[in-house]
């Protein structure tokens, strides 16, 4: 790695999984210097799939999911100042103004902000009983709620309200949930995998309400039930909202930093300000193999963090990873690699109808991004998994027809002709 001259101090804004492994990287990376990690939740960096899943149903703690202990960042040098947010950046003289209205000077300047969950604008939207979920004190105030015999609505069928749903059930409340379009994940997996992803839920006694949407929440001084824009009335005492993330970006936006559906990188997690870089959720990224993406996943967040790490310590190495990331709905594992904006061609291998397949998502020929239900194994892990075949003939761009994907006789680590 070429080296860099760092005069000062590194900042990191964002103590999530993709600022403490920043940090981390920096570290591991021979850098000696003074290094400030900024975060407004009052516990070091950890990973949020658990929140989703076995923490919210009490099965897991979250210490196997920190970046490191607690103890590592004093023993490393790491200045972690917790409980305190950016307010603003001043680009020209190198500060960032926080809200405990403190302010840090900086050399080279890493934003990982993340993103805060999207809200409803309806009335009684703001009663007890209405959550959202991002982070640790989300997921507790969840869980005091979750008793078992308690209705919930899920508002949102994403990865997070399906995730969500098929928990609370678990934890024996009845669950009704409401999504926008057909199926639960219908916007990235398509109509066949959503429909599957469908049944799974309504035989595990998720009651779905699709095409259409909450119009208001009603109640005294709690949640006692959801109007939908079609007339239904949900009674329930229980409502979690999970319609993804906006990217937090407020404490940017009046400055020269570019933004766009988040801030806006290069190749490099560079911003077009020198000695500003940015990572994880909030970052829009120029991916070389897929354009202009900000991707909202566990595995990205945490290998992008590292990549800024290193753009900060000279190298010139593009961030190019084909990005991976699973939902554990039930008893049911769904893996996906790459990345489907859209697509004109889906593929099958396996049997949709005993939930064990590949899919493989197909733009003019080419690859772009595949899953598994039930098979492929985890691309992250196991270097002879289908799915990590897969991430190779996505980045090589290779041309494969749909027979060949098809076939289960043919090896995808060695398909023919490519």
């Amino acid at each position: 790695m070429p080296e860099t001259t760092i005069d000062g101090p590194v900042v990191i804004v964002g103590s999530g999984l993709a600022g403490g492994n920043a940090a981390v990287s920096l570290r591991e990376k021979g850098f000696t210097g003074p290094i400030i990690l900024v975060g407004r939740e009052t516990r070091v960096a950890y990973g949020r799939p658990p929140l989703s899943k076995t923490y919210l149903r009490g099965e897991e703690d979250l210490s196997g999911w920190y970046v490191k202990p607690t103890d590592w960042y004093d023993t490393h040098d790491v200045e972690l100042r917790t409980h305190v947010s950016m307010q603003g950046v001043e680009t020209d003289t190198k500060h960032v103004r926080l809200d405990d209205g403190g302010s840090l000077a900086y050399d080279k300047l890493i934003l990982c902000t993340g993103g805060r969950p999207r809200t409803l604008t309806v009335d009684g939207a703001d009663l007890a009983g209405v959550h959202v979920l991002r982070t640790v004190a989300d997921c507790d105030a969840i869980k005091a709620a979750a008793r078992p015999g308690v209705r919930a609505v899920v508002v949102g069928m994403g990865f997070i309200g399906s995730e969500v749903a098929a928990s609370l059930r678990q934890m024996g409340l009845a669950v009704t949930a409401v999504l926008t379009g057909a199926f639960p994940l219908q916007t990235v997996l398509g109509d066949e995998v959503g429909s599957v992803m469908r049944a799974i839920h309504e035989a595990h006694g998720v009651e779905l309400v699709p095409e259409d949407r909450v119009a208001a929440f009603e109640g005294s001084d709690h949640l006692e039930r959801v109007v939908t824009a079609n007339g239904r009335r949900i009674e329930c005492e229980l409502a979690v909202v999970g319609l993804g993330i906006e990217p937090d970006i407020d404490a940017v936006e009046s400055t020269a930093i570019a933004l766009s559906n988040g801030i806006l990188v290069d190749e490099r997690c560079r911003t077009n300000i020198a000695d500003v870089y940015a990572a994880g959720d909030v970052a829009n990224h120029l991916h070389p193999v897929f354009g202009r993406v900000r991707v909202e996943h566990y595995n990205n967040a945490e290998k992008q963090g590292r990549a800024a790490a290193r753009s900060v310590l000279g190298s010139t190495e593009a961030y190019a990873d084909i990005h991976t990331f699973w939902s554990d709905q039930f008893e049911h594992n769904l893996e996906y690699v790459g990345l489907a904006r859209d697509w004109d061609q889906f593929v099958v291998r396996g049997s949709i109808e005993e939930r064990r397949f590949l899919g493989f998502y197909l733009k003019g020929g080419v690859l772009t991004a595949a899953m598994g239900l039930n098979r492929g194994g985890d691309p992250e892990l196991d270097e002879d998994s289908e799915l990590r075949a897969c991430q190779r003939l996505i980045a090589e761009r290779a041309p494969l027809s749909p027979a060949t994907l098809a076939d289960e006789h043919v090896d995808l680590h060695s398909p023919p002709g490519v």
